[in-house]
This record gives C-alpha cells, sequence and structure tokens, in this order.
C-alpha cells in the first residue's frame, strides 16, 4: 500500500528524509520521471528496490546528490562516491546540473556496491525538482549522502510521471506503506541523458533531451558511441519502457494503411501519431505533439493511457530523425523491442 503526501508540506518532506535514513523506500519526483528512492550507502535498503520492482541485481541504479550551497554544492557527494572526476566530467557537471544529465563515473570502493550492481563505477546525478532538491538536502542532514532512486515502476515497464502512477505500480507492494512524495507531474518526462566518463573521454549510453551537440559544446570533446566495453548502465537494456500492450513504431503512411486495411477490425488498437489518421470511432487515438519536449513530457502518461483501455496494439507513428527527438525515439524503440 501507499501514503501520499503533498510534497508542498515541509512535514512530508522530513517524514521522508527520516525513513530514508531508516533504511525505507521511498517515492520521490524528480524533472525526469518519479524515482524509487533508498539511501544508496544502505545495502539492505537498496536490496529493497530490487525486489520491490523486480530488477535485476546487476542492473545498476543511479545516484541522485543534493544540490548543496553555491554553484557546485553537489561537489560533496561527487567526492563520497566518486574515486575520479575527469576535467571534462566537472565540465558536464558544472554546464547541466542541477539537470537531466548522468555521468557515470569510477567508484570508490568502501560504497553504494549495491546500487552499482557491483560494478567499479558509479551513475551520479544532481537533479534539479525542487522536491527532489529539498528531500536530499533534508537526507544530508539525516546522514544520507546519496540516494539511489531508478524509475519507480516494475522492471522493464513505463516509467511513472505522476505520484499516482507510483502508487499504482506497487499497490500490493507486502511491506510498510510506502511513502510517496507528489510534486505534481514530471516537467521533462523522459530519464536522464547518460554519459560514460571512466574511460578518458565522453561516451554516450542513454539519450535523453540533452543533445549531443550542447554536450560536447560543454565538455569540448567529440561524444563517442556506446561499446562493448562500456559499463552497465540503467534504462539501455533493449527491452524496456514497455506498456502490456505491444508497441509498434511506423511511419505516418504506413500506420493510414494498416488502418484502412484493417477498418472496422481495428478495435483492438490504439493510435498516438502527430499527422492526423483516419480510423473508426472505436480506436483510441492520442495526437503526438510536434515538440520533442513536449511529446517527451506526456510520453509515458500516454502510453499509460492508451494502455489502460485494454488494447492488444498500441502503433506509434515513427518521431523525426532529429537529434532533438534521440531520447523519444530510444524510449519508443526499446518499449517496441
Amino acid at each position: 500500500m501507499s501514503l501520499v503526501l503533498n510534497a508542498q508540506d515541509p512535514a512530508a518532506i522530513g517524514s521522508a528524509a527520516r525513513r530514508l535514513a531508516a533504511g525505507s523506500l521511498v517515492g520521490l519526483p524528480t524533472e525526469t520521471v518519479y524515482g524509487l528512492a533508498a539511501d544508496a550507502d544502505n545495502a539492505s535498503a537498496v536490496h529493497r528496490i530490487f525486489e520491490a520492482k523486480g530488477r535485476p541485481s546487476d542492473h545498476p541504479l543511479i545516484v541522485h546528490l543534493a544540490p548543496g550551497a553555491g554553484p557546485q554544492g553537489w561537489r560533496a557527494g561527487v567526492d563520497h562516491y566518486a574515486s575520479e572526476v575527469p576535467a571534462f566530467a566537472l565540465a558536464l557537471m558544472q554546464a547541466f546540473w542541477p539537470g537531466p544529465l548522468t555521468l557515470i563515473l569510477p567508484r570508490r570502493p568502501e560504497v553504494a556496491a549495491v546500487a552499482a550492481g557491483g560494478q567499479d563505477s558509479v551513475g551520479l546525478r544532481c537533479p534539479a525538482h525542487p522536491v527532489a532538491q529539498a528531500l536530499l538536502t533534508a537526507a544530508v542532514a539525516q546522514g544520507v549522502h546519496g540516494v539511489a532512486a531508478p524509475s519507480a515502476n516494475r522492471f522493464g515497464r513505463v516509467s511513472p510521471t505522476t505520484a499516482q502512477h507510483v502508487a499504482e505500480e506497487f499497490a500490493g507492494l507486502s511491506d510498510d506503506a510506502l511513502l510517496i512524495l507528489d510534486g505534481g507531474a514530471c516537467p521533462v518526462g523522459i530519464e536522464s541523458t547518460i554519459v560514460d566518463c571512466t574511460r578518458g573521454h565522453p561516451v554516450l549510453l542513454r539519450p535523453g533531451m540533452i543533445t549531443p551537440d550542447r554536450l560536447e559544446a560543454a565538455c569540448g570533446q567529440p561524444l563517442r558511441a556506446r561499446d562493448e566495453a562500456a559499463p552497465r548502465a540503467s534504462g539501455t537494456l533493449e527491452s524496456h519502457y514497455a506498456p502490456r500492450a505491444q508497441v509498434r513504431l511506423m511511419s505516418a503512411q504506413q500506420l493510414q494503411a494498416a488502418l484502412d486495411l484493417l477498418g472496422a477490425d481495428a478495435k483492438n488498437i490504439a493510435v498516438y501519431a502527430r499527422q492526423a489518421v483516419r480510423t473508426v470511432a472505436a480506436v483510441p487515438r492520442r495526437r503526438m505533439p510536434d515538440d520533442a519536449a513536449r511529446c517527451a513530457q506526456e510520453l509515458f502518461a500516454v502510453l499509460r493511457e492508451l494502455d489502460a483501455t485494454g488494447v492488444r496494439l498500441i502503433w506509434v507513428e515513427t518521431p523525426p530523425d532529429d537529434a532533438a527527438w534521440d531520447g523519444v525515439r530510444d524510449r519508443l524503440q526499446r518499449a517496441a523491442a
């Protein structure tokens, strides 16, 4: 069961921070998606995240850091978890933190081994959402250096962007009540960009809403593509972010042709497309925004909404082949896998 509290209430923040310090799980909003949070240095608490999500224990979690005071207030958290911070990684932090960017750094061996999935690296992020920042700051005062917080959903499923989504995901959690801080809908809507900084050059592991050209401009180096030597990272499995219904990507022309062919037999299909399409009245439809940021913000909520209609297929118009759409395209391709 879940206990949803208004995150504007300072008492709710304090209660959530105390729960983290005591080893409990907390649902918290970030600018990207809602996370299922635990003290990153508490091995048993982190194990509970893996158990609640049904997530493999070798699939690493991202550690979220408090913003601290001043322009590099997050540095104390970074130094607690990372054994080394390359100059280009520091440049990325300075440019995009707080914000939707995760950096993979060499891990200090005595910290966060469970959260890191047993790897000698760790993913770090300083979120920009004011509720996440307030909770992380309060948690530091309780002795919690950082919070491991993967998306607050069952493993492989659609990420949550509202407190209600989190409550629905863990309605059957056979543990003490999951405290969820309700901070409204997430403004970014898809998970953070992930850059590997462990091998002397930046490697893009997962696209998000920060485009490659902005990353390269900030760190002064070209981004390299993911390769077999890359560390494991959150949300990089081939199949992920999937609703119960099967997702299929196709062009607007292919989508319309398929709908025309099916006609009245298209009753088990839902459609999410930028182009106007002709369908029978029974087909659930949502129009995809023309703007990538607006689409990202609503993407997971729309997939959940269409999935809830009970259809077996969700047909989605393929996003434009443009860098601004890389994060949305990545999530949809994994959902369709």
